[in-house]
C-alpha cells in the first residue's frame, strides 16, 4: 500500500470519529469510544491474522472478502456474541459510507461492505425480577451503614424512573427538582437527548432524606447525586460499582428469596419497572417516553408479551361453551384449515 493510502485513511478515521461524529452529529462520547474500539479491534485483526501492519493500512483493506473473513474470524475464534459482531461491523460500515463522501473511490468498497449479512441474533426471554424478589432487593441494605442507604437510594432510583446505570451515574443533585408541582429528575440519554422522568411520592421522601444527609440539601449543586470520596473530594460512581452493588444484594436475598437468578445486573432493574407497569395496564407509549426509547417498535419487542400469569388469567376468561360453539361454526372452521 501507497504512503498516500495510509495516510488517507488515518486521517479520514480521525476526523471521523473527532469531527464528524463529535461535532457535527454531536453523539455522546460513550457512542464515539464504542466505535473506536470497534474500529480498533477491526484494525488489530488486520495486523495479527492478515498480517498488515497499522502502518500499512489503508481502506484497500476494508474489501469484501476481509470483512467476510473478520465477521467469521469474531463468531469461530473469539466466540462473540452476535450483537458484539454486528455492533462491530456496522461501525466498519459508517466509517466507510463517511470516507465514500470524501473519497469517491472508497464507494465501491462501501457498497460491497452492505452486502455482507449480519449474524443471526436469537430472541432471549426477558429477564426481570418478580414483585417478591424486587422488594427483597430494595429492602436488602442496611440503614446503620451510611454506605448501605446510599445503596438502597441508588436502588429506589433505578427502579423508580427506569434510568440506565450511564444515566443514574451522571445525574447531578441540580438534575433533581423536588419542589415543582409535579416533581421530576432530567436525565441525559442516548444520543445525548434529554427526558423528564416524574418521581414517586415515596421516592420524593426518600430523596429529601438523602439529599439531607448527603448533599446538605443544596439543591443546586453541580455534584453528583450518587458519589464517593477519594481524598475528600466528590467523584461520580462507576458502572462497575453499580453493577457489583446489585449482586452483593442479590447475594444476600438469595438466603430467603430462592427464586432470585444467579446472574443479575442492573438493567433487569429498568425492565423489572418497565414490566410492572405493562401487567397495570401503561400504554406502550407511555411506557416508551419513561425508558427514552426513539421508536416504539423497541419497547414494543423488548415489553409487548404476554406474561404467564396474564395468559393464565385470559385463558381462565374463556368459557366452554364458546369454545364448542366457535368450533361447530363452518366459517371459523374454514379459516383455521386455510394457511
Amino acid at each position: 500500500m501507497s504512503k498516500k493510502s495510509t495516510l488517507q485513511f488515518w486521517d479520514t478515521a480521525s476526523d471521523y470519529l473527532d469531527h464528524h461524529l463529535k461535532v457535527i452529529r454531536q453523539v455522546s462520547g460513550h457512542t464515539i469510544d464504542s466505535y473506536r474500539a470497534c474500529l480498533n479491534s477491526f484494525i488489530d485483526y488486520l495486523e495479527s491474522v492478515e498480517h498488515v501492519s497499522r502502518k500499512k493500512v489503508s481502506f484497500q483493506n476494508f474489501g469484501k472478502e476481509t470483512l467476510k473473513r473478520y465477521l467469521a474470524w469474531m463468531i469461530t475464534e473469539r466466540s462473540l456474541a452476535p450483537k458484539t459482531c454486528n455492533l462491530r461491523m456496522t461501525a466498519i460500515r459508517a466509517l466507510l459510507e463517511y470516507a465514500a463522501q470524501e473519497h469517491l473511490w472508497v464507494m465501491p468498497i462501501y457498497v460491497d461492505s452492505c452486502n455482507i449479512a449480519g449474524v443471526k441474533v436469537p430472541n432471549r426471554t426477558i429477564e426481570y425480577f418478580e414483585p417478591d424478589e424486587m422488594t427483597a432487593l430494595l429492602s436488602a441494605p442496611s440503614d446503620r451503614k451510611q454506605t448501605d442507604r446510599r445503596n438502597q437510594m441508588m436502588l429506589i432510583f433505578l427502579y423508580d424512573t427506569a434510568a440506565r446505570v450511564a444515566e443514574a451515574k451522571h445525574v447531578k443533585v441540580s438534575d433533581i427538582h423536588l419542589d415543582a408541582e409535579v416533581p421530576y429528575v432530567t436525565l441525559l440519554g442516548k444520543g445525548r437527548k434529554y427526558r423528564n422522568i416524574p418521581l414517586m411520592e415515596r421516592t420524593v421522601l426518600h430523596l429529601r432524606r438523602y439529599l439531607k444527609e448527603f448533599h446538605s440539601g443544596n439543591p443546586k449543586s453541580e455534584s453528583p447525586l450518587f458519589y464517593s470520596k477519594i481524598h475528600g473530594q466528590m467523584h461520580e460512581l462507576s458502572s462497575d460499582t453499580f453493577e457489583k452493588m446489585i449482586k452483593r444484594y442479590a447475594e444476600k436475598c438469595r438466603k430467603s428469596v430462592h427464586s432470585i437468578p444467579k446472574n443479575v445486573h442492573c438493567h433487569m432493574v429498568r425492565k423489572t419497572r418497565a414490566m410492572d407497569l405493562y401487567r397495570e395496564g401503561v400504554p406502550l407509549t407511555h411506557i416508551q417516553q419513561l425508558l427514552g426509547h426513539e421508536n416504539i417498535s423497541t419497547t414494543s419487542g423488548f415489553y409487548a408479551f404476554v406474561t404467564l400469569d396474564v395468559l393464565a388469567g385470559v385463558l381462565e376468561t374463556v368459557k366452554p361453551d364458546d369454545g364448542v360453539k366457535s368450533w361447530s361454526n363452518p366459517e371459523t372452521l374454514e379459516r383455521l384449515y386455510r394457511l
